[in-house]
């Protein structure tokens, strides 16, 4: 069984593009993401903050996002997709999978610029914590991105995918929590 839509939601730099890349092709799904949409339509994220500001942003991210949870596949959402309420509501059908990452994991995966909301680890830590619950509460299956095979983490989202019986799994860590 394939499941119609899996969702993939966490924080900036969790590793959703790639590990939702990777899942759609094992589960031969077309994928999504949301980012990349907005990006297309529109020009860089960082620019749209700039010149427009977050509210604008996120009218955008939300259409893309409606578009996208509309049919099967693998969608890709930006981190802070999940504070619109019918986003929350979108979710509610699909099978939606939390990607997390440790903090020292981070450092190298947000120097690149492009997150507008993210200049530096500690304002990834503030929006982390700030989010975590409501991630947690969307979330059906959780993995943790920080150092294990990015292989290994997409082979075992779908294994979960594809069992027809809902599941919730814990975060996979190496070493104490």
């Amino acid at each position: 069984m394939t499941p119609e839509t899996i969702a993939l939601i966490g924080p900036p730099a969790a590793g959703k593009s790639r590990v939702g890349k990777r899942l759609a092709k094992l589960l031969d799904l077309p994928y999504v993401d949301t980012d990349a949409v907005v990006v297309a339509g529109h020009g860089p994220i960082a620019e749209i903050f700039a010149e427009h500001g977050e509210p604008y942003f996120r009218a955008l991210e939300r259409a893309a996002v409606a578009d996208a949870l509309r049919r099967p596949g693998v969608v890709s959402l930006g981190g802070g997709a999940v504070l619109d309420p019918d986003t929350q509501a979108d979710l509610g059908p699909a099978r939606v999978v939390l990607l997390t990452v440790r903090p020292e994991a981070i450092a190298t995966r947000i120097a690149n610029g492009k997150r507008p909301l993210v200049t530096d680890l500690e304002s990834w830590k503030w929006l982390v914590a700030s989010r975590a619950d409501l991630y947690a509460s969307l979330a059906d299956y959780t993995a943790d991105t920080s150092s294990r095979p990015i292989d290994t983490i997409v082979a075992e989202i779908a294994q979960w995918a594809q069992n027809p019986a809902p599941q919730t799994a814990a975060p996979h860590t190496e070493g104490p929590a």
